[in-house]
């Protein structure tokens, strides 16, 4: 049997905040994005860049809500930092 890798809110949260950036439980991928571009550094906008580079080009499978979120809220912002 195959297993694969799947990315939900949990997860995406976890990795959030393994790149310090302090994400609640319980919120939706739409408010952790939000959170997770409150406030960022340099620093943390390239890690972030990195991590959604990652997500989106990995072999993981994100849950439809975690990549509309990247989508509509992370991609844009990351952009105009770049």
């Amino acid at each position: 049997m195959m297993h694969a890798d799947l990315i939900d809110q949990d997860d995406f949260r976890d990795r959030l905040q393994a790149l310090g950036i302090p994400v609640p439980s319980g919120v939706s991928p739409e408010q952790a994005c939000q959170q997770a571009l409150c406030g960022l550094n340099k620093e943390q906008a390239l890690a972030l860049r990195r991590l959604v580079e990652e997500l989106l080009s990995g072999s993981a499978t994100l849950l439809p809500s975690v990549r509309e979120a990247i989508a509509r809220q992370l991609l844009p912002a990351l952009a105009q930092q770049h």
